[in-house]
């Protein structure tokens, strides 16, 4: 379900995580996370009205790893 939009919020949340390199280099860090970020808009952008309620409110609200749990769980997990 939706395997290119999970690779993306997993590629947000190692940006996230990766301290090191937030560390190491604060602006390209931030830009990587802005970029992740941007392509995942995109993505929400170009699928909007054919992907299931439960993920297009996750996605419209920024709810970026819930979203990833949705995907995870095959779209039954429903979210706090």
């Amino acid at each position: 379900m939706h395997d290119d939009l999970a690779t993306l919020l997993r590629r947000r949340k190692e940006t996230i995580a990766d301290h090191a390199f937030r560390d190491r280099n604060p602006a390209a860090h931030l830009e990587a996370l802005k970029s992740v970020s941007e392509e995942i808009l995109a993505w929400h952008q170009a699928h909007r009205g054919e992907i299931p309620a439960r993920l297009e409110h996750f996605l419209t609200n920024c709810s970026f790893d819930k979203a990833l749990v949705y995907l995870e769980s095959g779209g039954t997990w429903t979210g706090h």
